[in-house]
């Protein structure tokens, strides 16, 4: 049976190690950060089943990673941290959230809430829908997974990579504009750079290109984008 993967993002190596220790006797696969400036690509990469997540982390804290982390998995999200106040675990639940643990902490009650959450949702209690794709000729996109299955090659996503190709699985063969585009991805269109969504595009190009499906994105001046179904993937 597969481990659950837990990913600890904790900056205090002693803590860390206490825990990745704590929690390999109970059977969880563990992997403490190694690049505090690409939290959310470790993550991505490494697609855990839960993740702790201290606040007071170099450079940027945990409610900016929790929000980048919402961009790439929508697993448990467990806060440890040693703010005690009540706005703290009002921003952590904001901010994406699903849990608070405060420092000091008993290892029993660390342990308690992982194995709530990974029952609630993988486990006994996780209510069985059934899993939302779209499908496109020989292409599935498993929207929950944040996945691409081309004829069995399998293609990592992040969300936002998913959310383009479900638009434009959705409207193929016609062209998806900009503005739709832009609606989708970003709530408040107003803070976001002309260039970001031609690199969000250029990304999910490149993507499909490292992992060799045939089926191209064009772009149409004036107008938008739209999936070009190759024939051997149609």
């Amino acid at each position: 049976m597969e481990k659950h993967r837990i990913f600890i993002v904790e900056d205090d190596v002693k803590i860390a190690e206490m825990l990745a220790g704590m929690l390999a006797r109970y059977q969880y696969d563990t992997r403490v950060v190694e690049d505090f400036d690409k939290i959310a690509e470790e993550a991505a990469v490494w697609n855990p089943h839960l993740i702790l997540l201290d606040i007071n982390l170099p450079t940027y804290d945990g409610y900016f990673w929790c929000r980048e982390l919402r961009q790439v998995t929508t697993c448990p999200i467990i806060f440890v941290s040693a703010r005690t106040s009540e706005m703290d675990q009002v921003f952590a639940i904001e901010n994406g959230g699903d849990d608070y643990i405060t420092k000091p902490f008993h290892y029993e009650i660390v342990l308690a809430k992982i194995k709530s959450h990974i029952r609630r949702t993988y486990g006994e209690y996780a209510v069985k829908q059934e899993e939302r794709t779209v499908k496109l000729g020989s292409m599935t996109l498993f929207m929950e997974r944040l996945e691409l299955d081309c004829k069995g090659t399998i293609v990592p996503l992040q969300k936002k990579e998913c959310v383009i190709l479900e638009l434009l699985f959705d409207q193929h063969p016609k062209v998806v504009s900009r503005e739709r585009l832009l609606e989708e991805l970003w709530d408040d269109q107003s803070f976001v750079d002309e260039n970001t969504l031609n690199v969000n595009m250029t990304r999910v190009r490149k993507k499909l290109t490292d992992y060799g499906v045939k089926s191209t994105i064009e772009t149409v001046r004036g107008a938008g984008y739209r999936l070009l179904l190759h024939p051997e993937e149609g």
